[in-house]
C-alpha cells in the first residue's frame, strides 16, 4: 500500500486529491494546522479513513516529525495563502506560508524521506504580465503580486532541489481551479452562489469588478488527478495544469444566471473596489505539453462547470432554509 502525506488537506485541492488517493488505495495522512481544525467541514466525511497530523509550515521540526512519522512515497503540498489580495495586505506571512514554507518541506524530505517524491503545487499568478499567451512551461516569469513573487520562489527551489540533491520533486502550475468545495471570496464561486440566493430570494443584488476580466478556468477534480498523475512518472517534470481557455466574467455571470432562469443584468451592478491591480492581464495556459506526455484531458467543460456549481449551491441553500 502507498502512502502519502498532503499539506493543505482541508482545502478545496486537499480534499479532492485525498479522495482520489484513498480510491487509488493509498494509505493518506493530513497535515492540519492547529488552527484549521476549525475549518474541517470539506473534509469531514473523510473521518476514519485519513489520518490526520499537526503541523505547519511555519515550524520546520512539525514538518519533519510528520515526514519522519508516516514516511510517505508521496507528499502533495497544497497548503499556502492563496488569496492574491490578501497577499497585500499581509505580504510577510504570505512569503513566510508560501516562499519559505516550502523550503522547510523540501529540507524535511531531504533529511528524513528523500527517496518521497514531491509535488509542489505552482501557480499561474507567477506569469503575472507574461510576454507571450498562451503560456507555456518556457515562459518566463514576472509576478505582479506578492502571492506571486513567493509562488515563484517555491516552483525554483523545488526545481533547485531536484537539481542539486535528486529529489524527485515537480511543479504543477495550476490556473484557477474551481468547485462546489471553492471560498465564496473567490469570484467564480461568488457568481454561482450570487445566482443562486437571487434565484431563492435570499438576496437582491451581486456585486463585482471587471465584467470583461477573462480567465482561464477549470475543474479542481481534473486539476488534482493531474497533480497524481505527474508524481507516476518514470521522470520528474514540471507541467501546466489549465483547461487551455479563456471565458471573461461577464460569460461566467451569464452561464449562472441562465441556470437560474433570470436575466443578469436585472441584478449585477459593477463595484470599482472589487478590481484587481492586475485586470488587463490575461493569464491562459497551454496544455500541450501534459496532453502529450501525461495523456491528461480536461474532462468538464466550462458550461458544465458553471452549472455542477449553480445546482450545488441551489441544492445547499435549500437543505439549509
Amino acid at each position: 500500500m502507498k502512502k502519502a502525506l498532503i499539506t493543505g488537506l482541508t482545502g478545496q485541492d486537499g480534499s479532492y486529491l485525498a479522495e482520489l488517493l484513498l480510491e487509488q488505495g493509498y494509505q493518506v495522512f493530513g497535515l492540519v494546522r492547529r488552527s484549521s481544525s476549525g475549518n474541517a467541514d470539506r473534509i469531514s466525511h473523510l473521518s476514519g479513513t485519513v489520518e490526520i497530523l499537526s503541523g505547519d509550515l511555519l515550524d520546520q521540526c512539525s514538518l519533519m516529525d510528520a515526514v519522519s512519522y508516516a514516511q510517505p512515497d508521496e507528499i502533495y503540498n497544497l497548503a499556502s495563502q492563496s488569496y492574491v489580495p490578501l497577499s497585500w495586505t499581509q505580504p510577510a506571512l504570505t512569503a513566510e506560508y508560501t516562499a519559505l514554507g516550502v523550503s522547510r518541506l523540501l529540507e524535511s524530505i531531504r533529511r528524513c524521506k528523500s527517496d518521497a517524491r514531491f509535488y509542489q503545487a505552482s501557480s499561474s499568478e507567477v506569469f503575472g504580465q507574461p510576454d507571450e499567451s498562451p503560456q507555456t512551461e518556457r515562459t518566463a516569469f514576472r509576478p505582479r503580486n506578492p502571492y506571486g513573487v513567493a509562488k515563484a520562489y517555491a516552483h525554483w527551489m523545488t526545481i533547485n532541489y531536484r537539481q542539486q540533491y535528486g529529489l524527485y520533486s515537480c511543479c504543477g502550475v495550476t490556473y484557477t481551479h474551481e468547485s462546489p468545495r471553492r471560498g465564496t471570496e473567490f469570484v467564480f464561486r461568488k457568481i454561482t452562489r450570487g445566482a443562486a440566493l437571487i434565484k431563492m430570494g435570499l438576496d437582491k443584488e451581486l456585486k463585482l469588478g471587471n465584467l470583461d476580466a477573462k480567465r482561464d478556468w477549470c475543474y479542481a477534480k481534473d486539476a488534482v488527478r493531474a497533480m497524481w498523475m505527474m508524481l507516476q512518472q518514470e521522470q520528474p517534470d514540471d507541467y501546466i495544469i489549465a483547461s487551455g481557455e479563456t471565458h471573461s466574467v461577464r460569460e461566467l455571470v451569464q452561464t449562472a444566471f441562465d441556470c437560474v432562469g433570470l436575466n443578469w443584468e436585472e441584478y449585477v451592478s459593477v463595484d470599482p473596489n472589487f478590481y484587481r491591480p492586475d485586470e488587463a492581464v490575461q493569464l491562459v495556459g497551454s496544455i500541450d505539453k501534459i496532453r502529450r506526455q501525461l495523456n491528461w484531458e480536461p474532462q468538464y467543460p466550462f458550461k458544465q462547470l458553471v452549472e455542477l456549481m449553480v445546482d450545488h449551491d441551489l441544492k445547499e441553500l435549500s437543505e439549509a432554509q
